[in-house]
């Protein structure tokens, strides 16, 4: 049997006719660039996170930069954040001119661990970007607890988290901003790149929105330096299209999420570490990342089957070479470095099935029986 990580076919052959008309209209009209489709993903993606802005961008890391700018981060700032993530968290901050500043992870929810940033507040720290790890909220009280405190910014990196909640709180409402991606393998995916930015404050919509036009406003009169970064039209059109399904898709990965964990305790309880979901949130199942001993010898003999993987992230930030002159050494943060011999990630998609699902655990199972 052949298990891919993604397969997104099936989702587009049930919208198909709908999309083609959507982009066939968005052509028709002529009309490319910040249209109607932005506005009206912008104004949907607010109210679904709770909050009274959105930003549509280009990119999910755009949307981390625009928002890092927004919030006057600037050259020998520090911005602290978490060594286990895509690598576009930490390339935000240096694109910003800013240092990043890594904390460790707690290795239950791989998200960063709260307890251990104020030692690294420092007169230069500016912002806290937490992650919110494949699909699993931080814990954003006492992260905003700390901000509050030493009067520092927070911006979530929500890449992998759209729909998902803490103490029912979403994505947004706790930190300055958040930000999401909408790149294709998302949750909620476009059909290239695609990014936004959501937020409670006004002032910092206002900002964030002159920035991603070349700083511009009104147009030709430009007050601070920005970018070419507006969400494209044509991939507005494709997540209107996709957006009213969002949660059933969220709910189908969390039941998908429930058949995993039920048959790997059945036949792995000893062999594999299964995620958890910590009580006061919902998790929404980006990735279902299991630990395990031996993982690259795993994945090559999953491979071997059919059954398609993923290793996020196999070099925590602190040791990527770009990042060299920092000083940071493998053994800074255990948790990390732990988590990146560790984790693996099987098959999650909303259309998964269960044979699909029980071959992966029984391939499992075999490699370490």
């Amino acid at each position: 049997m052949k298990v891919p990580m993604l397969d997104l076919s099936e989702q587009y052959s049930n919208l198909r006719d709908e999309m083609l008309k959507a982009l066939d209209d968005v052509m028709t009209s002529t009309r490319f660039i910040l249209g109607s489709n932005v506005k009206k993903l912008e104004t949907d993606v607010a109210e679904f996170s709770n909050v009274p802005y959105a930003v549509g961008v280009a990119n999910g890391s755009d949307a981390i930069h625009i928002s890092l700018q927004a919030c006057g981060v600037t050259a020998g700032d520090e911005v602290i954040t978490t060594p286990f993530t895509f690598f576009a968290t930490a390339g935000a901050i240096a694109r910003c001119g800013a240092t990043p500043v890594f904390v460790d992870i707690d290795p239950v929810t791989f998200n960063i661990n709260p307890e251990l940033i104020e030692e690294k507040i420092t007169p230069k720290t500016k912002a806290i970007i937490p992650v919110h790890l494949y699909g699993q909220m931080a814990e954003m009280d006492r992260i905003m607890e700390i901000a509050d405190k030493h009067g520092i910014f927070v911006v979530e990196d929500a890449a992998q988290a759209i729909g998902a909640t803490y103490k029912g709180k979403h994505t947004g409402e706790y930190g300055h901003t958040a930000t999401y991606s909408f790149f294709p393998t998302k949750n909620l995916g476009a059909y290239g790149d695609a990014g936004m930015i959501v937020t409670k404050h006004e002032d910092l919509a206002e900002k964030m929105s002159v920035i991603r036009v070349h700083g511009s406003k009104p147009k030709y009169y430009h007050h601070v330096l920005g970018y070419n970064s507006r969400l494209d039209e044509m991939q507005a059109a494709v997540l209107n299209v996709k957006f009213p399904h969002l949660n059933e898709w969220s709910e189908k990965r969390r039941a998908r999420a429930d058949i995993y964990t039920a048959l790997l305790k059945n036949k792995l309880q000893d062999k594999v570490v299964t995620p958890i979901e910590v009580s006061d949130r919902h998790h929404v199942f980006h990735q279902y990342t299991i630990r395990v001993d031996r993982r690259d010898e795993l994945q090559a003999y999953l491979k071997e089957q059919g059954v398609a993987t993923m290793i996020y992230y196999p070099l925590p930030l602190n040791v990527q070479p770009v990042f060299a002159e920092l000083g940071y050494k493998e053994g800074d943060f255990p948790e990390s470095d732990k988590a990146a011999r560790e984790a693996i990630s099987l098959p999650m998609f909303p259309e998964l099935t269960e044979e699909q699902q029980t071959y992966v655990v029984e391939c499992i199972e075999k490699f370490y029986n």
